[in-house]
């Protein structure tokens, strides 16, 4: 089996309060997938280290076989495929593949955009672990300085804010898919991250995904001022 990113994502598990990777002999993966790995430190083991007795289920229950139609929220807990924290970390892998295509078609993105990424990641561990996001700035702005120009960016940036179309052009175009990325990652967070009562679980984690959101928009605003001076 050749392992995606999305899929080495959906089968971490946790060895004494580490994260690791079990890999199967003639199983691969994909440079992506490396990539996040080693970037992660993440430890990748024999497969036939990993097999446990049992999986647990939400529900209280145990079974011995993985079916195919669920995946490991984390350890050896298993859940649905539709379940909302998986649909979540869906939404974010989508969001950091939009967000590598904004790098990809403007070289100056790279710093700002590559922030908003590691922010994305700094998500996806967070949230896979059960540890609290710490984030004060993005892009070098604090959350009431973005809220600001984000808010009023005529008044930042000399720019109004403006309806995207075909006339501005590519990267401003992926600009607004990375943005909309964000958005829907934070709906599926809404719905991954609510108790019964309604109250919210990670507000830590829908903050910051309303901040990217905030973030990318900005980058448009300058993107969509820059193009007027030329």
């Amino acid at each position: 089996m050749l392992y995606s990113e999305q899929a080495v994502r959906e089968n971490l598990r946790n060895r004494d309060g580490k994260r690791v990777f079990f890999l199967g002999k003639g199983d691969q993966l994909t440079s992506g997938a490396r990539d996040f790995l080693n970037r992660e430190r993440i430890l990748i083991l024999p497969a036939e280290q990993a097999k446990p007795e049992r999986f647990r289920l939400l529900s209280g229950g145990y079974l011995e076989e993985k079916p195919e139609h669920m995946t490991h929220l984390n350890g050896d807990v298993l859940v649905p495929k539709n379940h909302p924290r998986i649909l979540f970390r869906g939404r974010m892998d989508t969001l950091e593949a939009e967000l590598i295509l904004c790098q990809l078609t403007d070289p100056e993105l790279t710093a700002p955009v590559g922030e908003i990424l590691d922010l994305a990641r700094q998500i996806i561990r967070c949230e896979v672990l059960g540890q609290p996001l710490k984030q004060e700035r993005l892009c070098g702005l604090t959350e009431e300085e973005q809220r600001k120009r984000s808010h009023f960016p005529q008044d930042y940036y000399g720019q109004p804010h403006f309806m995207p179309s075909a006339a501005d052009g590519m990267t401003i175009a992926r600009l607004n898919r990375a943005r909309c990325a964000a958005r829907e990652a934070e709906l599926a967070a809404v719905t991954a991250f609510t108790d019964p009562a309604g109250n919210p679980t990670r507000v830590d984690i829908l903050r910051a995904l309303n901040r990217m959101s905030s973030m990318l928009y900005i980058l448009m605003i300058q993107k969509k001022m820059q193009n007027g001076k030329c």
